[in-house]
């Protein structure tokens, strides 16, 4: 198993071309949010927009558009009554705060009937895929899931500890083609071939919010174009990394995930800076 530290963050993560425009960056779509979860579909666009996304778009429904405009001005908004074109898309997150009722397990079906890129799957998503098994089929070709313990439960049956899970993990990549990001204190990576197991972050991630953060960075860097698993290896990393450093001016327990996301600019900054400045942990 490989750790997933400093050196080998560095040797993924691509310069930002100073000559680029917002073009050059994708286009990411966030399906995410409803009536009593809005939350999640603006933390997941807000990360996705700090990791780099040179355009997100929030499908929502309509009617939870003005939390949108007040929270997070840079992002754009398609409806979710309306017909959206997903052709204009470079990545895609699906689930953060989405529901799990027949309107939402109609939605995922129709999104995985119809998008060929990877997508990345959390949350909501998850529940509608453990609740339809027959979906794990229609899931493109190397997209992301990202589980915590229970979700990954739910979905490929109860484990006694994760390095059980780790070993399921291994043999589901392969089966479906998938990465997935096993999320505990310790976060486990796997493409079914390469395995990493992270080194960063700390329990103050242990709170609402934090998934549909690390969704949105994701997203943002599978739309930059990063291969799924370097793409889930990054955010995973950066999304740790962000919160070690909250801890400059929080503790575990007062960290909210939107303190993580003001941070992801100094975690970028970090790694940019060659083995200075980061204390490794695992």
């Amino acid at each position: 198993m490989n750790s997933l530290d400093l050196h080998t963050i560095q040797a993924i993560v691509k310069k930002r071309n100073p000559n680029a425009n917002k073009s050059h960056h994708g286009h990411a779509l966030l399906v995410a949010g409803s009536k009593a979860k809005m939350g999640a579909a603006i933390i997941a666009a807000k990360a996705c927009l700090r990791s780099g996304a040179g355009l997100v778009t929030l499908n929502i429904s309509r009617k939870e558009r003005q939390a949108v405009f007040a929270a997070i001005p840079e992002a754009m908004i398609a409806f979710r009554e309306e017909d959206h074109s997903l052709e204009k898309h470079t990545a895609f997150g699906i689930g953060p705060g989405l529901g799990t009722d027949k309107s939402a397990e109609r939605k995922v079906a129709s999104l995985l009937e119809n998008i060929k890129l990877p997508i990345v799957l959390d949350a909501d998503a998850l529940t509608v895929l453990a609740n339809n098994p027959k979906l794990f089929t229609k899931i493109p070709p190397n997209s992301i899931v990202t589980p915590h313990e229970k979700e990954f439960d739910r979905m490929f049956g109860q484990h006694a500890n994760n390095p059980d899970r780790r070993q399921t993990a291994i043999q589901k990549a392969t089966e479906f083609q998938l990465v997935i990001v096993l999320k505990s204190s310790q976060t486990f990576i796997t493409n079914g071939s390469q395995n990493f197991l992270n080194t960063t972050g700390n329990a103050g991630l242990a709170k609402g919010g934090s998934g549909d953060a690390l969704t949105g960075m994701i997203t943002a860097f599978t739309a930059q174009g990063y291969e799924p698993l370097q793409a889930a290896c990054l955010g995973v990393f950066l999304h740790g990394l962000a919160a070690d450093i909250t801890l400059e001016t929080q503790s575990e327990e007062s960290m909210l995930i939107s303190d993580v996301i003001e941070n992801i600019g100094k975690a970028f900054r970090k790694i940019e800076i060659k083995d200075e400045g980061l204390s490794k942990k695992g």
